[in-house]
């Protein structure tokens, strides 16, 4: 991998690039941090009328102020409807929401997550993690996930030490078989050193685009498994000026997200 671009840092360009996976007029279900700078920064640039719900309950607000937690009060600055997680959980279920955002300390090729535990004993793990909170809620009923994760063998794995949150579970069909709707499951991965997407009939990760100076073999060394490539695979666009300007100007002045500006 090349060295850090100056006009940009790593962070930025993830947010950048998750942004640009959201379309205008849709709806998401949206976490705190990376994906809530991504949002906010989609509703300024790409996705004016971005449709932004939090768990705690916040329908459609005005994002003037990054917001720490997802019961932040400013999650319902000029709200359509300030409502409860049994309002958005039953929004997902009904299928009226688009995207949501998820993490996790583990993702295999499928789009399988983990937030539960490192190990193979549950009862004495060698990590004991958050667990599930919305997640597989949210991932089992929006219909398109996106993942914003660091890219490294210890994340991308071949088989999860727990499965907290359902991808394509084994492949094609999976989903379906054990009950969830149609059409949904993962979409997108935005990591340290790729645009990942799924192939369409294998429901394998496949990276569609390398961040500025990252070759392929940088994404196979960090991969536990084997990465399917596109073709053509381009080099993912970077930030534009006026992206980088609305980022650090009204997103995230405080660099909680992408950090301070030299």
């Amino acid at each position: 991998m090349s060295e850090a671009n100056p006009r940009y840092n790593l962070m930025e360009l993830m947010v950048c690039v998750a942004a640009r996976q959201l379309e205008d007029g849709k709806t998401a279900v949206i976490g705190t941090g990376m994906p809530l700078a991504a949002a906010m920064l989609a509703q300024k640039t790409t996705a004016p009328n971005l449709i932004v719900m939090f768990e705690a309950g916040s329908i459609a607000p005005t994002l003037i102020k990054l917001p720490v937690s997802v019961a932040d009060s400013y999650t319902h600055t000029g709200a359509i409807m300030h409502s409860s997680m049994d309002e958005i959980m039953e929004s997902c279920q009904r299928g009226l929401v688009d995207y949501t955002f998820l993490g996790g300390a583990q993702i295999d090729m499928y789009g399988n997550i983990n937030t539960s535990m490192i190990g193979t004993d549950f009862q004495h793990p060698k990590v004991r993690l958050p667990g599930s909170g919305g997640a597989n809620d949210l991932a089992s009923l929006c219909w398109k996930t996106l993942v914003i994760t660091p890219h490294d063998q210890r994340r991308f794995v071949r088989r999860l030490d727990f499965l907290t949150t359902p991808g394509y579970l084994t492949g094609p069909g999976a989903r379906e078989a054990a009950g969830l709707p149609a059409g949904g499951g993962p979409y997108k991965v935005i990591t340290t050193l790729a645009l990942i997407g799924f192939h369409p009939q294998s429901k394998r990760m496949q990276a569609e685009s390398l961040h500025p100076g990252v070759s392929r073999q940088d994404v196979v060394d960090n991969t536990d498994f084997k990465m399917l490539f596109a073709d053509p695979l381009p080099v993912t666009p970077e930030p534009t000026e006026a992206e980088l300007r609305i980022l650090r100007e009204e997103v995230d002045p405080q660099g909680f997200i992408i950090g301070k500006q030299a």
